[in-house]
């Protein structure tokens, strides 16, 4: 197989979504039908021994959420899947946007009861700014919910995308008994067991005027679907792939994760669909996943995927050329060339040694710390910069500080590593060496870090909360010596050294750039963008 065929069927897609819509157990299914597991666990099935293999910390199986984003790997039907499960909840969404900045196409999980929800149209925007192409996956499509018809007319209004159903469920008033294939004219009916979507699900295929479909379905059901699918042929959007690439069209698909119900054909139709890998811009212009020389970035730091050796991962996208195992590279931020060393493919935890790998595979690279978010690395003579990753402002502060000074060593590195994977943001004071100042998104941010210092660096912290709300950077750092009226707002340093000025809120700090016109003031810390 030539460096392009392996380029062709690669498939790098994120799994996005509101809360409990079930993106990590849809992604669990998609191992199952994909052959890379052969029982599946439940993310709620907290009682048991199983859980969902892209959950792998053990605050996460506790809880039955995502809080990490995952990566997983597998091969179905000639294409090498690559997904990225992505933690739903918003306070962990700066980790799932880092995680969008690496992958070609994103699968939206709408729960069918609830429609469009908070986070799915904050995540929804994030990939539209992006150019990524979204398909859509309705899911729990074995409860009650919604008309489909009220479900596209949900995505168009919130959203301002047109949907184009590739599958209708049969059934009528959320009475769902399988789908229906609009494009093959082929109906996919299940039979349910009792093995409660861990083992694939057995399912009768036929047309609607197959004895085996007929004498399955009431007559009034067959009708309904008639109605509704030519109500669909005559108002509905045709499939047009231009615009699904250009986001105006996202391809529906109806089923329920939690059963398997409708997950292998949306698994078959998404692969054959979705875009192979794309040409990636840099600072420079832009990279074709077909030029020869290797180029790559690191979107995601992990700590601590062995807690026992304290070990940390550096994700990496391939954008171009071929990776092979121990290959030297220009780290572009350091101007160092750099072994990367150990390289790894991942099912959760579990760790595959890679020889070779190519655009649009995500590999983990054994870091000691030279690497960071948003690092590039690339061919010493074919040097390429991509551009620096968006920084989230922090809502929330805290005074973090280890409960015993013996434990100050351990405490130092722990908060070194989650700051560098991007879990916290951490802040410094002149002078002030036995604490940090903590920023987080959202209160469950504080609790997965105190979490973490205790059970992988064996530290007990104390947090206290601080009164500031917002952070201010400026244009070109200026000091808090040169600003005027800034009694009231805390100073503190990032990790670049740059000061940042914390409020109590965003009157203060309007207060604040009002006394201060001459200076430009940034709710984020500059970084260098691609020149659109």
């Amino acid at each position: 197989m030539t460096v392009l065929d392996e380029i062709k069927r690669r498939r790098t897609f994120a799994i996005i979504s509101h809360p409990d819509a079930g993106k990590t157990t849809l992604t669990e299914k998609l191992l199952l039908y994909g052959g890379a597991i052969h029982l599946a666990g439940s993310v709620k099935a907290r009682k048991t021994s199983r859980y969902a293999v892209s959950d792998w910390m053990e605050i996460e199986k506790q809880r039955g959420i995502s809080v990490t984003s995952s990566v997983l790997n597998f091969d179905y039907n000639g294409c090498r899947v690559n997904i990225l499960d992505t933690p739903g909840h918003a306070d962990f969404s700066e980790d799932t946007y880092r995680t969008l900045m690496a992958v070609d196409s994103a699968v939206m999980v709408i729960d069918v009861a609830k429609g469009v929800e908070a986070q799915t149209k904050k995540l929804f925007k994030v990939c539209s700014s992006r150019g990524i192409p979204i398909f859509t996956f309705v899911n729990k499509i074995d409860h009650f919910g919604k008309n489909p018809f009220d479900l596209m007319a949900d995505i168009e209004d919130v959203l301002g995308i047109r949907s184009c159903p590739m599958n209708w469920p049969i059934g009528i008033n959320g009475n769902y008994t399988g789908i229906f294939d609009r494009e093959t004219e082929i109906a996919h009916l299940f039979i349910k067991d009792n093995a409660h979507g861990t083992k694939k699900l057995e399912v009768v295929s036929g047309k609607l005027t197959d004895e085996a479909i007929t004498s399955r379905l009431d007559p009034d059901i067959i009708s309904s679907l008639k109605d509704d699918l030519e109500l669909l042929d005559e108002a509905g959007d045709p499939f047009d792939a231009q615009r699904v690439a250009s986001g105006e069209l996202t391809p529906m698909f109806f089923g329920s994760a939690m059963t398997n119900f409708g997950v292998e054909p949306f698994l078959k139709k998404f692969l054959e669909l979705a875009p192979p890998p794309m040409e990636r811009k840099t600072l420079e212009g832009s990279v074709s996943p077909e030029n020869p020389a290797f180029s790559g970035f690191v979107f995601k730091i992990q700590a601590n995927m062995d807690p026992k050796h304290h070990d940390r991962i550096a994700f990496m996208r391939i954008c171009s050329g071929v990776f092979e195992k121990g290959m030297s590279v220009l780290h572009r931020q350091s101007g160092k060339m750099i072994r990367l060393s150990q390289p790894q493919q991942f099912l959760a935890t579990e760790r595959t040694t890679v020889e070779k790998a190519y655009p649009g595979d995500i590999i983990g690279i054994f870091d000691t710390g030279e690497l960071g978010v948003g690092d590039t690395v690339c061919d010493k003579k074919h040097p390429v910069t991509f551009s620096d990753f968006p920084v989230f402002p922090p809502e929330l502060f805290g005074r973090l500080s280890p409960v015993s000074s013996m434990k100050r060593k351990q405490f130092l590195r722990g908060v070194g590593q989650l700051a560098q994977e991007g879990a916290i943001q951490v802040y410094s004071q002149p002078y002030i060496m036995e604490s940090f100042i903590i920023g987080a998104v959202g209160q469950l941010q504080f609790e997965v870090l105190k979490y973490r210092l205790q059970k992988e660096y064996n530290v007990d912290v104390r947090l206290e909360q601080l009164p500031y709300t917002t952070a201010r950077w400026t244009e070109n750092n200026t000091p808090s010596e040169d600003l005027v009226g800034i009694d009231n707002a805390l100073v503190v340093y990032d990790v670049k050294k740059r000061p940042v000025y914390l409020l109590p809120n965003e009157w203060q700090a309007g207060w604040l750039i009002e006394r201060n016109p001459k200076v430009k003031f940034l709710e984020t810390p500059p970084i260098i963008t691609v020149d659109e």
